[in-house]
């Protein structure tokens, strides 16, 4: 990490947790942010969903959820990004303050409730962002959400597929957030194969296939994973996100552990892992999974990789270690599959699932 990065993150740490994000945003988009460009190796390439990345370490959505700074993080290092949640219509989301630091536990919780501009605005930004020629360097998504009122919550994840979903190399189906009131009750089989059928149909009309990604909760005890597993194979998808945030707060340390909302960040990473591992020990090669939960270190990604994992992402470490903490992930990433005599990330995926069940 540069000294300028850490003088910025000891700066925004002292303000606001959301002021100092929209300006995290701000400083991105002035070109203050370090940007190295895709990070990349023979070892380091993959291929997740048909989508080729020029690395496995992704950008998780929430931090750029009106998709204002797509260029930038493009070049940030990252080998994929994610954007959004997008809604249909705008959305204030819930009162603040719902941001909270957990400086002790290196943790974040969130209680948001996918406050964005609408599928009008990000669509605009998303298209914006294409290039004239050729496919993006770094493949674009966008987590799909329902509006709080809406009186149809599952065609609302379609509506926002069809509107943006030619601007867009993947899109993933949100049923997990925490911080929308009984969102997460659409994980259930029955309601997610009958959204999921909504949405898989809302492909068929985009003008190339786009990828689709069910994000799942960490919250789920082994009979509901086997459900989203059996879920996951009969529906289509291409692939689950394992996992959002947790409602759980054991072990924390920090005075705002109390809050409500999902937590988020290194108290996440045991929680998730095991999810991740039991789904995949499930599914195996049928549908492959992304791991997100508490990535902060190259071991940490390396961990998700072996559990289970074709690719990762991360979002709240970045809060405490900076943009540039994708760059240096991944090339510890490189060294670790070296290490362990890997020629690609394929052949380390589920090498170590055994040791999470």
């Amino acid at each position: 990490m540069s000294l300028a990065e850490q003088l910025g993150l000891k700066v925004l740490r002292k303000i606001d947790p959301e002021k100092a994000h929209s300006l995290a945003l701000v400083a991105l988009r002035a070109g203050l942010a370090p940007l190295p460009g895709p990070v990349t190796s023979p070892r380091l390439k993959t291929t997740f969903a048909g989508l080729e990345m020029p690395n496995p370490i992704g950008l998780a959505a929430g931090f750029d959820k009106n998709a204002e700074a797509i260029p930038q993080l493009s070049r940030s290092g990252f080998g994929f990004v994610e954007v959004g949640a997008a809604t249909p219509r705008p959305q204030a989301g819930n009162d603040k303050p719902r941001l909270f630091r957990l400086t002790e536990d290196r943790a974040v919780i969130n209680r948001f409730g996918f406050n964005n501009e609408g599928m009008e605005a990000i669509a605009a930004r998303l298209k914006a962002s294409m290039p004239s020629t050729g496919a993006r360097a770094v493949p674009v998504g966008l987590n799909l959400g329902a509006n709080k009122d809406s009186d149809d919550r599952a065609t609302d994840f379609a509506r926002v597929l069809e509107h943006c979903g030619n601007y867009v190399d993947f899109a993933t189906v949100n049923v997990s957030s925490p911080n929308t009131e009984r969102l997460r009750d659409l994980q259930g089989p029955e309601a997610l194969q009958a959204l999921l059928a909504g949405v898989l149909d809302a492909r068929k009309g985009l003008d190339h296939a786009v990828p689709i990604l069910l994000k799942i909760a960490p919250d789920l005890d082994p009979t509901e994973i086997a459900e989203i597993a059996e879920v996951a194979k009969t529906s289509g998808i291409d692939g689950v996100i394992t996992t959002n945030t947790t409602l759980s707060r054991d072990g924390l340390k920090s005075a705002e552990k109390s809050e409500m909302g999902g937590l988020s960040g290194a108290p996440l990473f045991e929680k998730s892992t095991k999810v991740l591992a039991q789904l995949s020990n499930i599914l195996r090669d049928d549908v492959p999974l992304i791991g997100v939960g508490g990535v902060s270190s190259a071991l940490d990604a390396y961990t998700k990789i072996r559990a289970g994992a074709s690719v990762v992402q991360l979002y709240s470490a970045m809060v405490y270690s900076g943009l540039s903490l994708a760059p240096k992930i991944a090339q510890g990433l490189d060294d670790l599959l070296k290490a362990d005599g890997y020629d690609t990330v394929a052949e380390a995926v589920g090498s170590g699932r055994d040791a999470w069940l």
